[in-house]
């Protein structure tokens, strides 16, 4: 007996249904819109300069971001501060460097650029190409430029011999190389330094402020620029060959007239870094002193006008929202001494400048996060006045709000720091909303 076809067509339309269908196409994942990229983790440029020195020991190793975003790092180092550096700069960077400087060939200054450059990559570095560097150092460089790292010279253009070599970091920005500035003029012939004595010496300028960077030069190096008129004068100071004594001469801080100074160096180093004698050449200038052995990371910040700085490691006591301020190079700084109550906050945890123990007075003065203070001039002596004194002789009347002209916070005026603003600039406003029109409330008192 045969089967029927119409037997057999149910029996196949069962098996077909058996098979698993495709799937279906995949639908449509809706994209965001491109973000632009950002320079800085947790927030896009602020307006102002950066300077970060950074705690790696005995060494050096210094990172410049610009208002506009541009970023350069001053030496890396040694190799020790390797570890550090990987995980730091990250935190300051969200783009590749856009230059690196090599300020002379040796391995406190340049120990980590390897895994730094791994990390977070460059795209320029300046050496100072110099003759009969170590091996390892010209390895090192090998390395760099077959990374694609493009290399640049600090020698003045061929077009303008005469001026010197200017680095733009955007705009109002600029990084000048005061030396080494050969061919146009020999390297400083020092046999028993020559790496030394032709260390990168670079200026960095915005508005009014200015930070030198003195590598490890030598006495010889600051002799040449002294006869050459170089423009030294600097806000800050990094200190030459981690304060050691030779470079940092009276005549030199004469010429440069320091309001602060940094320090890198090492805690027990075997150099007796710094020297006592060039920590009183210092306080003798009036220059605050910041040394990474005592407070860590340095932070620097400069609107163009004022210079803040922010230690990492403050002494006991003070509170954390202490700033330390300077005004910049074209404002006169004030003559008359801190008051012995402030006088603890002027040098961060150590407390000293000279190693002896003792705490400064002299013209420094620092500004907590919104103190009111006249953009950092010396509190006047009714600073010294109880709350209720400052209330009862009738400058400050209770349920008002309260701010200084040169200042663009407001308080109410039984805060700590109201007691600091002078009477001349003392202004007060009837309400609130007042009070915050051009000014944001203290975040000491929050009124």
């Amino acid at each position: 007996m045969s089967f029927r076809p119409r037997v057999l067509l149910p029996v196949l339309l069962a098996l077909a249904a058996c098979k698993e269908s495709p799937p279906p196409p995949p639908q449509p994942v809706a994209t965001r819109p491109a973000e632009p990229p950002r320079r800085y983790f947790g927030g896009t440029p602020d307006g102002k300069l950066h300077v970060y020195f950074f705690d790696v020991g005995q060494g050096d190793a210094a990172l410049i971001v610009s208002p506009d975003g541009y970023t350069a790092l001053v030496d890396t180092g040694p190799a020790s501060a390797a570890e550090h550096l990987v995980n730091r700069l990250p935190e300051l960077l969200t783009q590749r460097l856009d230059l690196v400087v090599l300020t002379h060939p040796h391995s406190d200054h340049h120990g980590a650029l390897e895994p730094v450059l791994k990390r977070v990559g460059a795209r320029q570095l300046l050496e100072p190409q110099l003759g009969a560097t170590p091996k390892a150092y010209d390895a090192l460089l090998g390395a760099v430029a077959s990374q694609g790292v493009e290399f640049i010279s600090p020698s003045p253009s061929p077009a303008t011999p005469n001026a010197l070599q200017r680095l733009p970091l955007g705009a109002g920005v600029s990084l000048t190389v005061l030396w080494p500035r050969a061919p146009t003029e020999p390297l400083l012939d020092v046999p028993e330094a020559a790496l030394e004595a032709n260390s990168v010496i670079l200026r960095l300028t915005y508005g009014d402020t200015a930070v030198l960077f003195m590598a490890d030069a030598h006495a010889r190096t600051v002799d040449h620029l002294l006869a050459r008129n170089a423009p030294m004068q600097a806000t800050l100071l990094k200190v030459a060959a981690h304060g050691t004594e030779g470079p940092t001469t009276a005549a030199f801080l004469t010429a440069v007239g320091p309001r602060a100074a940094v320090i890198s160096a090492g805690e027990g180093n075997l150099i007796g870094a710094p020297a006592p004698a060039m920590l009183k050449q210092l306080e003798a200038t009036g220059a605050q002193v910041f040394r990474t052995d005592l407070h860590g990371e340095v932070q620097v910040v400069s609107d163009g006008k004022t210079l803040v700085v922010t230690p990492q490691r403050l002494s006991a006591g003070v509170p954390e929202d202490t700033r330390y301020s300077y005004p910049g190079l074209g404002t006169p700084m004030p003559r008359d001494a801190a008051l012995a109550g402030d006088s603890q906050r002027a040098t961060g945890r150590s407390g000293t400048r000279d190693g002896s123990g003792k705490q400064p007075t002299g013209k420094m003065y620092t500004l907590s996060l919104d103190d009111p203070t006249d953009e950092g001039a010396p509190p006047s002596r009714a600073g010294s006045r109880s709350r209720s004194e400052a209330s009862d002789s009738g400058a400050v009347k209770v349920g008002a709000y309260v701010g200084s002209v040169r200042s663009d916070v407001f308080h109410r005026p039984t805060c700590r720091n109201v007691v600091k603003i002078k009477s001349s600039n003392l202004v007060t406003f009837s309400s609130r909303e007042e009070a915050s029109r051009g000014r944001r409330p203290a975040r000491d008192c929050n009124p």
